[in-house]
């Protein structure tokens, strides 16, 4: 949007300028239609300037730059082939057809050259002369609300298994806010949660955290805002809303689904394999024991009913994936604790 307000701004200067150029050319002053031709002009000469700045979109530095250099050095390259005297018995008319077609087909190769190289191939046309480095670029690493209410990203950053500047968008924090200024008790909790994760991200010295202030008015939901704001800054986008990582894979944004990567992050048990836990209530089947391992995956323990709120070893048979997870099947080896 506001781009569109420097373009419109600019073409009424040019327009403005059009009119005032008219009124000082001898061949317009007194005309009645001078000053609306001077205002035309201006105007088609502004809106061609934003048709190339349109076409030229995604265009960046080192491509004109590049351009530029290509567009040079293939300047010299026909400057030198005219120069050399192999065109000097032709006559005149021939010679300016031959000299348009060394500069236009030299100047087209340059370019496309420059553009394939890299900045090491530089290096081997001007001698002694080496393109410094770029800076590595900032590891940025955008958090939406349901990844930082989950607090597996803190989790994460505390074992030193991410790296890199946090980024918490101010909308991704008024959402925050909102949700834990909810009247419901279930919003109200993963909000206060949300913010102490997110207090707790802060206190870890391993990582920065920067609070960012762009915002996109002409984006109604807070999902598009977070898409917007990673292609902009080159981010990667943690988040648990799946919805949210179908956009970003849509539109080739960088993401990481939380729900995935833990899955990823589960042990393989197999069977035959002694497991250890509580018995936390009865199962569906007569007889069955329902207890969790510590990553919350479900485990059904055959003849363990009457072990309900006991420590118990357990020999597991198979597994079965499931869309809400992995339910492991186990029989009851032993009991452990009362």
């Amino acid at each position: 949007m506001a781009l569109w307000i420097i373009r419109i701004l600019f073409l009424s200067l040019c327009t403005m300028g059009g009119y005032a150029l008219s009124q000082v050319r001898p061949e317009y002053v007194g005309s009645a239609y001078g000053g609306v031709i001077g205002m035309m002009i201006g105007f088609g000469f502004g809106g061609l300037l934003i048709a190339v700045d349109e076409m030229l979109k995604g265009f960046s530095l080192r491509a004109f730059s590049a351009t530029t250099f290509g567009l040079l050095l293939g300047t010299v390259v026909a400057l030198l082939i005219d120069r050399s005297g192999l065109f000097e018995k032709v006559d005149e008319s021939t010679r300016l057809l031959v000299r348009l077609g060394l500069f236009l087909a030299f100047s087209y190769i340059g370019i496309v050259l420059a553009m394939r190289s890299n900045k090491e191939d530089f290096s081997l046309i001007i001698p002694y002369v080496r393109f410094a480095p770029r800076n590595k670029p900032d590891n940025l690493l955008l958090l939406d609300t349901s990844a930082i209410i989950d607090g597996r990203v803190a989790d994460l950053i505390e074992a030193n298994f991410i790296e890199g500047i946090i980024v918490v968008p101010r909308f991704v924090l008024k959402e925050l806010q909102q949700v834990a200024d909810s009247n419901d008790a279930i919003k109200r909790a993963r909000g206060r949660r949300g913010l102490e994760m997110l207090n707790r991200i802060q206190r870890n010295p391993r990582n920065e955290v920067k609070i960012h202030d762009g915002d996109f008015p002409d984006e109604k939901e807070v999902d598009s805002k977070l898409i917007r704001l990673a292609r902009n800054l080159g981010a990667k986008l943690f988040t648990n809303d799946y919805n949210l990582c179908k956009l970003a894979e849509l539109q080739s944004i960088n993401f990481v689904n939380m729900h995935e990567l833990a899955k990823s992050l589960k042990s393989t048990l197999l069977p035959g394999e002694i497991l250890t836990l509580r018995v936390v209530r009865e199962g569906k089947d007569k007889g069955q024991g329902i207890g969790y391992l510590p990553d919350g995956t479900m485990v059904v323990i055959n003849n363990a009913q009457s072990h309900v709120g006991q420590q118990v070893q357990a020999q597991v048979q198979n597994s079965l994936q499931t869309g809400a997870g992995i339910i492991i099947f186990a029989d009851l080896h032993q009991t452990v604790t009362a």
